[in-house]
């Protein structure tokens, strides 16, 4: 008898499961087409730059400071070559805590991308949740993901369609 349930209970799972309607969107190809967020990547690429170039000056100016320090330690006493040695590390902690400031997990580069990318990604979240709701899909895949797919019928590609939902033409 539990057999029997069991088999029962399984097919019916099995039945929910295949009647469930299944799609896919392609992020990658969304955010191409919204003029918002290639913006916002163009401004964040210089940014990225600006903070990089200053970092390697002052990386630069380090180097050229341990470069002289070298050549000149033999002519130094004691006394002014831990001077120069504690100019020289308190200029690489500025140089690590600036780089913290602009490229760690806090800095200002994420912080920017905060500001101007997470609205858009919001934005495209609620698109495709707006469209599952309304198609009655049960999972929606997105296929620029780290996830596998190695077929895609374009037939359930929503992804024009998470686009027009947010007004864009593609």
């Amino acid at each position: 008898m539990k057999k029997i349930l069991f088999i029962v209970a399984f097919l019916v799972v099995a039945g929910a499961a295949m009647a469930q309607k299944y799609a896919f969107v392609d992020t990658e190809y969304i955010l191409e087409n919204i003029p918002a967020y290639t913006a916002a990547q163009d401004q964040l690429d210089q940014i990225s730059q600006q903070y990089q170039k200053e970092l390697e000056t002052m990386h630069a100016e380090l180097e050229k400071m341990y470069t002289d320090y070298q050549s000149e330690a033999v002519l130094l006493s004691d006394d002014m070559k831990r001077k120069r040695e504690d100019v020289i590390i308190s200029k690489e902690k500025d140089y690590k805590s600036l780089q913290r400031q602009y490229f760690g997990p806090e800095g200002d580069l994420y912080k920017k991308r905060e500001g101007l990318v997470k609205p858009i990604q919001d934005d495209i979240f609620n698109a495709v949740q707006d469209l599952a709701n309304e198609g009655g899909y049960a999972v929606i895949f997105d296929k620029a993901g780290s996830m596998s797919m190695l077929y895609t019928n374009p037939k359930f590609d929503l992804s024009d369609q998470v686009l027009q939902k947010l007004g864009y033409k593609n």
